[in-house]
């Protein structure tokens, strides 16, 4: 990058008449370019906007990515339910993991001890499937994690949205005599 900049400027040197001898002095004197040369970045610098090349690595990035209004996704995925004591968060991927949609009580305009309802984790559930249909989804693979009371609420949620589901999976880590736990609750 550094190498390009010292090229342009020995090329507008090169290109600039011979002026007095205080210009050609300083055309000597290392120069410290700011903005690139072209006169359609510095355009669009003036109007206020990013320049094309400042954007370009970015929109690029995001269309590897797969996010944007307009990107379509594979007609098959999985619901991740998570329904703790205190929240109900669901996530739908596709086969390979990467997110598509996702929602939680807490976006959904929930606070406090309200997230933990079963009306909650049924708003929650609603959302992220109209997002996944909306990205050309239609049928998904649910995997529910957790006790809480969204369990079934986000299911019927995400089934009534219009999302087909084809298998039902309860993931819950359960301990074969692993880790010690925690010592119990006294209430």
């Amino acid at each position: 990058m550094a190498e390009e900049k010292q090229e342009q400027a020995e090329a507008q040197a090169e290109a600039k008449p011979a002026g007095t001898a205080a210009d050609s002095s300083a055309d000597t004197a290392p120069k410290k370019e700011a903005a690139p040369a072209t006169p359609e970045a510095t355009g669009a610098e003036r109007a206020g906007g990013e320049s094309p090349t400042e954007s370009a690595p970015a929109d690029s990035a995001a269309a590897r990515r797969g996010r944007g209004r307009g990107v379509r996704v594979s007609p098959v995925g999985v619901a991740h339910i998570k329904a703790t004591f205190n929240n109900t968060i669901v996530t739908i991927t596709d086969m390979r993991g990467n997110v598509v949609s996702w929602s939680n009580a807490g976006r959904s305009g929930f606070k406090g001890s309200r997230k933990s309802t079963s009306f909650a984790a049924t708003v929650v559930g609603q959302d992220a499937a109209r997002q996944a249909a909306g990205k050309g989804m239609n049928e998904v693979e649910v995997r529910v994690q957790g006790a809480g009371s969204g369990r079934e609420s986000a299911i019927r949620a995400i089934q009534s949205s219009g999302l087909n589901i084809s298998v039902i999976k309860d993931v819950t880590p359960v301990p074969h005599n692993g880790c010690r736990a925690r010592k119990r609750r006294r209430v």
